[in-house]
């Protein structure tokens, strides 16, 4: 039954108006002054930032309605753009195609399509995923939403799936959440959040795409809150409760927070947007999720950054090591500004300050600003979301990992993208500006047979095989010290390194690179480097940077072979340690406890199944490292249909 008051109480509203009501509206000349104002005090950063057009003339728009394309039948891969059209991202892998537009597609058996599937990561039964949405713990459960075309491995048609757990790892595939059935939502069912109330009840805002293709946010809610697998749910009548603001574009108004509770006993949220080349974060007022206050000026703008999509906002502890509820503020508390960047693809964090009364945040370095600074992940991950965990008090985090092969090879497979492993994040006391991200507790349930390595001595120019048996499934944590005496020794240099840009392991130096290569064959034709290097300034300064070389990992001619990195800070007295997860097609690295993260996708030919192997490496020219080792198989984890009965509830 549903139940006809589910959320807070509500004052009357004048029905599902496509212009709005009133409440939703500000003066034009209003909104144009107070959002120039923000960014006059913050146009100085505009000479640190770079602009990206994020367009691509080789591609083959999509219709205005994103449907999809049916599959070339030509050998040669022309790659399609799906999203922008319609007024979001690229969702066709932008990066593989600007370097292989007229690349030929390699022959995959289904052997080798079947080994990318993985094991442990979060990924429908078939079919396209990308954005996680609404992800929540509810009576016992925890909810994952997510971005699902149910038709096809490409995207478009998009609505919400839907999966429940007792632990985050083992999932259970429900019904579609909601799908696109009214004209508010008729051109996909797009990214949002969940909001927990203080008397238990759930609501939903998400954004939807009319038949018009005009960005508006709706509201939903359970069916029956007494479900605990939240399986109905029901779209508020009166929707869209919100539509672009003037000077607000149709297709630059998506995807509200989670909301939080001011001190005045208001619910707050924020929705991403853009004016020109300058993102910004608008923010709502609300009493009842129906009807809203649009607050003078924005919460953060940063010029040249483009469309801020899939904006988050949450506190982080300055002292505890536990999340806190996205409504916790006070002076022992940080506020984390995270922005998906439309023209990119990468999702930048900053750290700063909120100021409750005018609804703005500051960041505390304005030269690692939001999207210009630092990243959630160097490699391929976006649209991340987080939610407050109640049940462990903490703040876990969600990421879509999309693909980097070729469209046709997933067409061929019959799947697209999965999610990362969920993060627990954390405010790094000992750095300041930086989060620690750290897979969460219950992966390590998966742990199989281990294997221990203590002080391995690798010699600058070698390779050390580690037998720990197939190299599919692992969980790899790692140290490694490097020779102090060539530390010291070695000369400083003015040249200024960059992961990207360094030419990968190939690329010597006194002092790197050395780390792990993974899903590696025993001839290394195939590898994926997983490395630190460090750089010896002029000034006699180390600088350590975090890196992962792609250009080795495939013999196949269609998938993305990059160079993925960052630098990683590392204080006086640390050593160097690293975290690998592998699974199948996916690594997700993580060095210093989770200041720099990497995640890549890899598609060996060779190096699957029982011919994966696991090396040390160490391709410095002065330096020899020594490794520790810990090193797991894993198990992997029961991801399925939900059984018709109901007894495990």
């Amino acid at each position: 039954m549903v139940d006809t008051r589910p959320f807070l109480p509500v004052s009357s509203h004048a029905g599902s108006d496509p212009t709005g009501p009133s409440e939703n509206r500000r003066k034009p000349m209003k909104l144009q002054l107070s959002i120039f104002f923000v960014l006059l005090t913050v146009g100085f950063f505009a000479a640190l930032l770079t602009s990206n057009n994020g367009s691509d003339n080789g591609f083959v728009k999509e219709n205005e309605h994103g449907s999809l394309a049916s599959p070339s039948s030509e050998k040669q891969l022309r790659p399609v753009s799906r999203g922008p059209a319609v007024g979001v991202s690229e969702k066709s892998n932008r990066f593989f195609a600007k370097d292989n537009e007229n690349q030929l597609a390699y022959p995959w058996n289904n052997s080798m399509l079947s080994w990318q599937r993985t094991a442990f990561h979060f990924q429908p039964e078939k079919n396209w995923m990308n954005d996680p949405n609404g992800p929540l713990f509810y009576k016992g459960w925890y909810h994952f939403f997510y971005q699902y075309n149910p038709h096809a491995a490409v995207w478009g048609d998009i609505v919400w799936g839907h999966a429940v757990s007792k632990d985050l790892i083992h999932w259970l595939h429900l019904p579609l959440a909601m799908v696109a059935d009214q004209w508010y939502d008729k051109n996909g069912v797009w990214t949002g959040s969940a909001t927990i109330l203080p008397d238990g009840k759930v609501v939903m805002l998400y954004t939807g795409s009319t038949t018009e293709n005009v960005q508006v946010q709706n509201l939903a809610y359970p069916a029956d809150h007494s479900d605990p697998l939240l399986i109905n749910w029901v779209k508020y009548s009166g929707n869209p409760v919100l539509v672009p603001p003037p000077g607000i574009l149709d297709k630059d108004f998506r995807d509200p927070t989670t909301a939080w509770l001011t001190s005045e006993g208001k619910w707050r949220i924020t929705i991403g947007s853009k004016i020109n080349k300058t993102g910004i974060a608008l923010v709502y007022d609300t009493k009842d999720f129906i009807n809203y206050e649009l607050l003078d000026g924005v919460l953060h703008a940063v010029p040249g950054t483009g469309m801020w999509e899939c904006v988050d906002f949450f506190p982080v502890s300055k002292t505890e090591e536990n999340g806190l509820d996205t409504s916790v503020n006070g002076p022992s508390v940080k506020h984390v500004v995270k922005a998906s960047l439309d023209d990119d693809r990468h999702d930048y964090y900053s750290i700063g300050t909120y100021h409750e009364k005018n609804g703005t945040w500051i960041p505390d370095e304005p030269k690692i600003d939001v999207g210009i600074g630092l990243r959630y992940d160097y490699g391929i991950y976006y649209a991340a979301k987080t939610f407050y965990d109640q049940n462990k008090n903490r703040r876990v985090l969600w990421g879509w990992i999309g693909e980097s092969d070729s469209e046709a090879a997933d067409m061929q497979k019959g799947w697209a993208s999965v999610q990362s492993i969920p993060r627990t994040i954390l405010f790094d006391k000992k750095i300041g500006t930086h989060l620690l991200q750290w897979p969460v507790e219950e992966i390590e349930s998966l742990r199989l047979k281990s294997y221990e390595f203590n002080q391995v001595k690798v010699q600058a120019g070698s390779v050390v095989p580690l037998d720990v048996g197939p190299a599919t499934q692992l969980d790899i944590i790692a140290e490694f010290e490097i020779d102090k005496e060539a530390l010291e020794k070695t000369t400083g240099s003015n040249v200024t390194f960059s992961c990207s840009s360094s030419g990968g392991t190939i690329e010597r130096g006194a002092l790197g690179p050395f780390g792990l290569l993974v899903l590696a064959d025993d001839s290394l034709s195939e590898q994926t480097p997983v490395y630190f290097y460090i750089a010896k300034g002029s000034d006699g300064k180390l600088k350590t940077f975090f890196c992962n070389d792609q250009s080795r990992s495939s013999v196949a001619s269609d998938v993305n072979k990059r160079i993925y990195g960052n630098l990683v800070p590392v204080l006086e007295g640390e050593k160097l340690s690293l975290r690998v997860l592998v699974d199948h097609s996916i690594v997700e690295s993580f060095a210093q406890g989770g200041r720099t993260v990497i995640t890549s996708r890899v598609y060996p030919t060779k190096a699957i199944y029982g011919a994966a192997k696991l090396f040390l490496f160490n391709n410095a020219t002065e330096a020899s490292v020594s490794a520790s080792l810990r090193i797991w198989q894993m198990n992997s984890a029961f991801i399925r249909p939900y059984p018709n009965n109901k007894e495990s509830q």
